[in-house]
């Protein structure tokens, strides 16, 4: 196979399969999340969990306001009253007002913009990034994350999750294959384990959904085109009947 050959196949590869690059260093997702994009209610709840927990440090600058209510069935001045910052406009994309300078010096790098990381990261990746923050006092932050080691991000969410720390496999014991990661609880959050994997499924969500806005549209273009496609075979099959019934 020729070199021009190999990278057009490698090419390919990554563009259809995003969720190889699961991250730096090729850590395997513990966690899978199945997206349901016709989910209204669990986009609404994660478009909120968005702006009150994400937004202020990360933009998603390809999202403007009114595309938002538009395909999360919520009327537009909800939108702006709840979900957008004062003096905004319908018109504006969702931005950060963490000054991006200082964000570099205390982060060591300014906060990613997050419109395409399920796209870019993988939705496993992104669904076990945010459940696998865990203890570590050797880090500034004082947490650790399974998908994203050495990261200099705090555990927002700790509030709502609370504190965990990774469990070790004992002596003898296959360092759980089969099993994913092990993690014990040892300070509680104001969520229950149940509620913050839903609350993390729905912000899941809603970032699916923002890589990917058109995909809704698709979605729902897709059953109009199969009903289109039945109902003309069904015409076709009556009309070959009426061709054919005196060669018969």
């Amino acid at each position: 196979m020729s070199a021009r050959m190999k990278t057009f196949v490698c090419i390919l590869v990554l563009t259809f399969t995003p969720g190889l690059a699961l991250a730096a260093g090729g850590v395997h997702a513990p966690f899978s999340f199945k997206s349901d994009l016709g989910n209204e209610a669990s986009l609404q709840r994660g478009a909120a969990a968005y702006v009150n927990y994400c937004s202020g440090c990360h933009s998603m600058k390809y999202i403007r306001y009114n595309r938002l209510a538009q395909d999360l069935g919520i009327p537009e001045n909800l939108v702006m009253k709840h979900l957008a910052p004062a003096g905004a406009k319908p018109g504006d994309t969702i931005q950060t007002t963490l000054p991006s300078d200082s964000s570099a010096v205390w982060f060591g790098r300014s906060p990613p913009d997050l419109t395409l990381v399920a796209r870019s990261r993988g939705i496993d990746w992104l669904y076990s990034y945010l459940l696998t923050f865990y203890v570590d006092p050797s880090k500034p932050s004082g947490v650790n994350n399974l998908m994203l080691p050495g990261l200099s991000m705090p555990h927002v969410l700790g509030g709502l999750q609370g504190q965990q720390k990774l469990v070790e496999p004992k002596e003898g014991e296959e360092g759980g294959h089969g099993k994913g990661p092990q993690f014990e609880l040892v300070q509680k959050g104001s969520m229950t384990p149940e509620e913050y994997k839903q609350f993390v499924g729905d912000l899941t969500n809603f970032m699916i959904y923002a890589a990917e806005p058109a995909k809704m549209l698709r979605y729902g273009l897709g059953v109009k085109v199969i009903l289109f496609l039945l109902l003309f075979t069904a015409l076709a099959y009556l009309l070959k009947k009426e061709y054919w019934k005196d060669v018969h």
